[in-house]
């Protein structure tokens, strides 16, 4: 990896984009801690300290600009919510389906309407963050101003630190290196490392008892860091024979090669769906507060929902587990067409050997794609709720949502070694003329 960077720094117009890259990394750094008027960061940090897994995710994803009460709070999240709705909204409405399938005019139109609902969503997001910001106390009134004004300042800066950030990570796509929406959140985690460290030795110095448990949680870190890592690099190859056919005196086809099929194609994207699903409950707790002693048959069953939806449940656990398992293959559905497989195969007179074409041959290939999915599925819902369940056994370590993190920087980090290698690849290939 090191050395992949190394020889990238050398190429002029990768060592452009690395820089440019760096840069737009910096500015989000820097809005991560550009204040929001009216908002008190004390109440906001013990506010989400102790607001359960939802808030600690957005924490997370925003590289603490939400417990600071900053201008990228919301970071990323509404779009990525928005990215889900609309593909989930593109198998279910015709027009969608349709703009899908137009090429890449189609997909300049679907990013349009995703940035429109990602605004809707931005909206309604710190609209929920500033009452529930209001109802903690954290919310400091100043003489002279409004509370319909605060109010404004309040969303209109959060609002707009989410499209910025969405700016930010277009353009990366455009100008920089790798994905641009990964490489934000991925700088967003990695911000958070020093002062997890310093936290875990602040615990040690209270109660020496952690210091048996840190080499325990270090071993358990990079076990869980070569796991990812091979499940990443693993694939199932279903073998592809062509067929020979002779065209005048030439002879074409003739050749075996290989389908590729990830373990972890879907990346982390089942659990982000996932998580964004359990985060509802959360959101609407926000909105409507729990009563402290519920006494109607009403306000009961809300206090038992929310709490079903709590992150020290042990039902939370299983509905995340299950919920990845179902957008692992939802997202896998999305992304293989065992038929259209099927159909380019038979057209390019080419074939799996020992299978027939046609019907056989996509069948086939759903039968292996079905396994593959639930291995991967599998993969991601321990690397998710490990943490969970760890955090059960030690309540006092902070490293909710660890597996996860430790999912996004690996995975970040392979897609940009392999875009490094791809592009030196392109600038570094000998041609056919010599």
């Amino acid at each position: 990896m090191f050395t992949t960077f190394r020889n990238a720094w050398k190429v002029p117009e990768l060592r452009k984009k690395i820089i440019y890259t760096l840069l737009i990394i910096l500015v989000f750094r820097i809005g991560c801690h550009i204040p929001v008027p009216f908002l008190d960061a004390a109440v906001l940090n013990s506010m989400i300290s102790s607001g359960g897994s939802f808030l600690s995710y957005m924490d997370i994803l925003s590289g603490g600009a939400l417990s600071q009460g900053t201008l990228f709070a919301l970071a990323v999240q509404p779009y990525i919510n928005a990215s889900i709705i609309v593909q989930l909204l593109t198998y279910a409405l015709p027009p969608l389906e349709n703009l899908q399938k137009e090429g890449e005019e189609g997909r300049k139109k679907i990013q349009k309407i995703t940035s429109f609902v990602a605004l809707g969503i931005a909206l309604v997001m710190s609209y929920a963050y500033y009452v529930t910001q209001r109802n903690y106390g954290a919310v400091m009134y100043t003489q002279g101003a409004s509370g319909v004004l605060t109010a404004i300042v309040i969303i209109a800066a959060f609002v707009a630190g989410a499209n910025l950030v969405v700016w930010l990570g277009n353009s990366i796509n455009d100008k920089g290196l790798g994905n641009g929406l990964s490489i934000i959140i991925f700088a967003g985690i990695v911000s958070r490392g020093p002062s997890s460290v310093l936290a875990m030795f602040e615990q040690i110095k209270s109660d020496m008892k952690f210091a048996l448990i840190v080499p325990i949680v270090l071993l358990v870190f990079v076990l869980m860091i070569g796991f990812i890592v091979f499940m990443n690099e693993s694939e199932r190859r279903i073998p592809i024979q062509y067929a020979k056919r002779v065209v005048g005196r030439r002879q074409y086809g003739g050749q075996n090669t290989h389908i590729p099929i990830k373990v972890a194609m879907s990346g982390v994207m089942p659990i982000i769906f996932a998580m964004s699903i359990m985060s509802l409950p959360s959101t609407l707790e926000m909105f409507i507060p729990v009563a402290t002693n519920p006494e109607t048959g009403l306000q009961k069953f809300y206090a038992g929902f929310i709490h079903f939806f709590n992150y020290t449940s042990p039902w939370y656990a299983v509905l995340y587990f299950v919920l990845i398992i179902a957008f692992n293959y939802f997202y896998v559905a999305m992304q293989y067409n065992p038929i259209e497989i099927a159909n380019n195969l038979r057209q390019n007179n080419g074939g799996i050997p020992g299978i027939r074409p046609g019907k056989p041959t996509s069948d086939y290939i759903q039968r292996v794609l079905s396994k593959i999915t639930f291995i991967g599925a599998v993969f991601l819902g321990i690397i998710a709720i490990f943490p969970i369940i760890t955090g059960m056994a030690f309540p006092t370590l902070n490293i909710s949502m660890g597996g996860t993190s430790i999912l996004i920087i690996v995975s970040v980090i392979l897609e940009t070694v392999r875009t490094l290698e791809s592009q030196m690849m392109m600038r570094h290939h000998k041609g056919f003329l010599e």
